[in-house]
């Protein structure tokens, strides 16, 4: 029986080898993904709610996650409306990301801020390689 490709993505090492990444980190890395996905959605939402004050709160609070949601789906989601190259993608994960981190860094402080980022780095490298590596093997 033939392996799947997406059940043995590999990344090239520093001798241009593959290394085989277990399927179990694969899952939970893709997991960890959507979970950060909906707590970017979340910092905005909260960013949103906390930037002002009164009856009118409501309109960043929905206006900020749903405009990160739109531009996620046209562009960076897996079945985006819009196929863009894996540069533009990592651009527009690098804006949703990056404006949850400033969001998360004006509602809990740096702590919180620096901590989220520093998950979607590694996140986001891993899923980068992987993807690319699994791409390689299809070719």
């Amino acid at each position: 029986m033939r392996k799947s490709v997406l059940m043995t993505p590999s990344f090239p090492d520093e001798g241009g080898q593959s290394v085989t990444l277990p399927v179990s980190l694969r899952v939970v890395n893709e997991g960890l993904a959507f979970l950060l996905e909906l707590l970017a959605l979340g910092a905005l939402a909260w960013w949103g709610w906390q930037s002002t004050g009164g009856i009118w709160r409501i309109l960043p609070a929905v206006a900020a996650p749903a405009a990160a949601a739109l531009l996620w789906g046209m562009f960076a989601a897996p079945r985006a409306r819009f196929k863009v190259s894996a540069t533009a993608v990592l651009v527009v994960k690098s804006l949703v990301f990056g404006s949850a981190t400033a969001a998360l860094w004006v509602v809990r402080g740096q702590v919180w801020a620096v901590t989220f980022a520093l998950v979607v780095l590694a996140n986001t490298a891993l899923l980068t390689m992987d993807r690319s590596a699994t791409a390689r093997r299809a070719a």
